[in-house]
C-alpha cells in the first residue's frame, strides 16, 4: 500500500513541534527549580537528623565552650529548610506559577506527540513502530507519560521535570536525526500481530524504566548531598559548605526518601510489562524461526536487563536493600537497557536487525 506523505508530513511537524513544546516545558521546570518558593522540609534524613541532634547536644550543654556553635563563629550546614516537601511549592508564588504551566505545556506537548505517532500509523496503513525511530519516538512518550502520571501522585517532585524532559528531549532529537527512517510499510518480518503486542510492552516499560532512572539519578546526588551536609555539622568548619556539581543539585531536591520510593514504584510497575514484553517476544520468535530463544544479541542483552533489574526488586523486597545500593542496580539495569537500544540495534547485527538505517 502507498504511503499517504501528506499524513506522513503532518506527522513529522506535529514530532518537531512536540521537541519544541518540551523544549519549553524543561525551560519552565528549570525556572520553577532555580526560582520558586518552597516550603520547609516536612522529614529530614536520619544522617542529617542525627547531625542536627548531635549539634543541639553540643550546644545546650556548652555553656563554657561558648553557647550554640552560631556563637561560637561556627557555620553548621544542613540541606537548607526550602527544600521541597510534601506541601508542595508555595501556592501563588513565581515557582508555583512556573510549575503550573510547565505541566500544561508537557501536557500539550504529549497529546502532539501522541498525534505524531498516530498520524505515521495512519500514513502507511499499519502499527507505527517497526524500526529505531519508531521505537524511540513511541518510548519517548511513554516517558513522559510515566512522569505526568508520577505527577499525580506526588505532585512535591513536579519541579524535576526539568531532569526528565531533558533526556526525552536528546532521545527525540537523535530519534528525528540519526535514527530517522521514511514512513514505509512494513517489511515482511515485522508483518505480523505480534509486532503490537511485542514492542508495545517493550517501548512502554523502557520509557517507565527511563523516568525511574532519572529519578534514581537523582536520588543518589540527593543522598550525597545529605551526607556531606551531615559530615559539615558535625565538623569545626567555619565556612559553609561547598559541594561541586553534580552533588550541588541535592541542595533543592525532595526528601531522598521520596525520591528512592517514586523510583521503586516506577520499577515495580514496569517490570511486569517489561517480563510479558519478553515471553512475547519468544512466542513470536518461536512463530517466525522456530525456536524461542537464540542467543541472539538482542536477545541477550534484553535478558541481561531483565535479570538486572529482577536483581533489583528482589533485593528491596528480600534483603531489605535501599538506598545507594539498590540504587546503583537499578542504574545497571538501565544501563544493559540503554546498551542493547543504542548499541546492539546499531552495531551488533543480528536477527532483530530491524533499526531501518542506512
Amino acid at each position: 500500500m502507498a504511503v499517504n506523505e501528506h499524513y506522513a508530513s503532518l506527522s513529522n511537524v506535529l514530532f518537531t513541534t512536540a521537541i519544541a513544546t518540551y523544549s519549553v516545558a524543561m525551560i519552565l521546570y528549570a525556572a520553577e527549580y532555580a526560582f520558586g518558593r518552597r516550603g520547609r522540609v516536612a522529614s529530614t534524613t536520619p544522617n542529617v537528623m542525627a547531625a542536627r541532634s548531635l549539634v543541639g547536644a553540643d550546644s545546650s550543654g556548652a555553656g563554657s565552650a561558648g553557647g550554640t556553635p552560631a556563637a561560637r563563629g561556627i557555620s553548621v550546614v544542613v540541606p537548607p529548610e526550602n527544600s521541597i516537601t510534601a506541601s508542595g511549592v508555595r501556592h501563588g508564588s513565581a515557582g508555583d506559577r512556573f510549575g503550573q504551566l510547565a505541566v500544561l505545556v508537557t501536557i500539550l506537548g504529549a497529546m502532539l506527540h501522541a498525534c505524531s505517532v498516530i498520524l505515521r500509523g495512519v500514513a502507511a496503513d499499519r502499527i507505527p513502530w517497526g524500526n529505531m525511530y519508531e521505537f524511540a519516538t513511541l518510548a519517548g512518550l511513554i516517558a513522559v507519560l510515566a512522569f505526568l502520571a508520577v505527577l499525580a501522585r506526588a505532585p512535591q517532585i513536579r519541579y524535576l521535570g526539568l531532569f526528565v524532559m531533558l533526556p526525552v528531549i536528546l532521545v527525540m532529537f537523535l530519534a528525528g536525526t540519526v535514527w530517522y527512517a521514511k514512513d514505509a510499510p512494513l517489511v515482511p518480518a515485522l508483518q505480523s500481530y505480534w509486532l503490537a503486542i511485542h514492542v508495545t510492552l517493550a517501548a512502554t516499560s523502557e520509557g517507565i524504566l527511563l523516568t525511574s532512572a532519572v529519578l534514581t539519578s537523582l536520588f543518589l546526588i540527593r543522598n550525597r548531598y545529605d551526607k556531606l551536609a551531615a559530615a559539615h555539622a558535625l565538623s569545626d568548619a567555619t565556612e559553609p559548605m561547598k559541594v561541586r556539581f553534580p552533588v550541588s543539585l541535592g541542595a533543592r531536591m525532595p526528601a531522598p526518601e521520596t525520591l528512592d520510593r517514586v523510583a521503586y514504584r516506577t520499577v515495580a510497575f514496569a517490570f511486569p510489562l517489561y517480563t510479558c514484553g519478553v515471553i512475547a517476544g519468544a512466542i513470536w520468535a518461536e512463530a517466525a524461526w522456530g525456536r524461542y530463544w537464540g542467543w541472539d544479541p538482542k536477545e541477550t542483552w534484553a535478558f541481561i536487563a531483565w535479570v538486572i533489574y529482577a536483581c533489583y526488586l528482589h533485593a528491596r523486597a528480600t534483603a531489605g536493600w535501599k538506598g545507594s545500593r539498590a540504587a546503583w542496580i537499578n542504574l545497571l539495569g538501565f544501563g544493559a537497557m540503554t546498551f542493547n537500544f543504542f548499541v546492539v540495534n546499531v552495531v551488533i547485527s543480528g536477527l532483530h536487525s530491524y533499526a531501518g538505517l542506512n
